[in-house]
């Protein structure tokens, strides 16, 4: 074998090795892509569930307010009719009636299975929506952290294009599969590390 056949071997040998590189690299690319679709769903989850629950929690309390106001409007005319005994017939009639729609609507604004607008109703329509934002927002940094690696993990991979430095595709490899299991705990949360959430 001679010195040219030795050359033109390695070339190919680093050619062959370059063609796989170039692979890998546009597969850490669409890795990337993924997991920065995961990362804005994330964010838009947390922020639409948010929203939700704030407003939920609006809605929350101006019932409340509502149901306050009827029950004291409710309780005043009960003193009232306990304070004038002698009130004519058709007068504690229309006093009755009024306290009983009343009370009726109290009883609706606390629950309403019908609608799922009662306050039980609305209170555990908020709690939900505060744990899918909660969940949203622990994936998130798994996303960011994910999307980091990976990029870091394609510049070193392309600098190895150019130089031919074995350790820092190795170096690339190890940040690549690192970012892919963070990218994979973004999306099912198995584990909760404690300094991304």
């Amino acid at each position: 074998m001679s010195i040219d056949d030795a050359v033109e071997r390695l070339t190919d040998t680093k050619d062959d090795i370059n063609k796989w590189v170039g692979v890998y690299i546009g597969v850490l690319a669409v890795l990337l892509a993924i997991c920065n679709v995961g990362g804005a769903n994330a964010a838009k989850d947390a922020g639409r569930s948010n929203l939700d629950a704030a407003n939920t929690w609006a809605f929350f309390q101006a019932k409340t307010i509502r149901r306050a106001s009827l029950a004291m409007a409710a309780d005043e005319l009960e003193l009232q009719l306990a304070a004038q005994p002698s009130m004519p017939p058709a007068a504690r009639q229309a006093f009755d009636a009024k306290i009983k729609d009343y009370r009726a609507t109290v009883k609706k604004l606390t629950t309403d299975p019908e609608k799922q607008e009662g306050l039980d109703e609305l209170f555990a329509k908020g709690k939900a929506l505060e744990a899918e934002r909660d969940v949203a927002m622990r994936k998130d940094p798994y996303f960011d952290w994910s999307q980091a690696l990976l990029q870091i993990a394609i510049v070193l991979a392309s600098v190895h294009l150019i130089i031919g430095n074995m350790p820092l595709l190795g170096l690339s490899g190890g940040l690549a599969g690192l970012g892919i299991l963070l990218m994979l705990n973004g999306f099912t949360l198995l584990l909760r590390l404690p300094l991304l959430g």
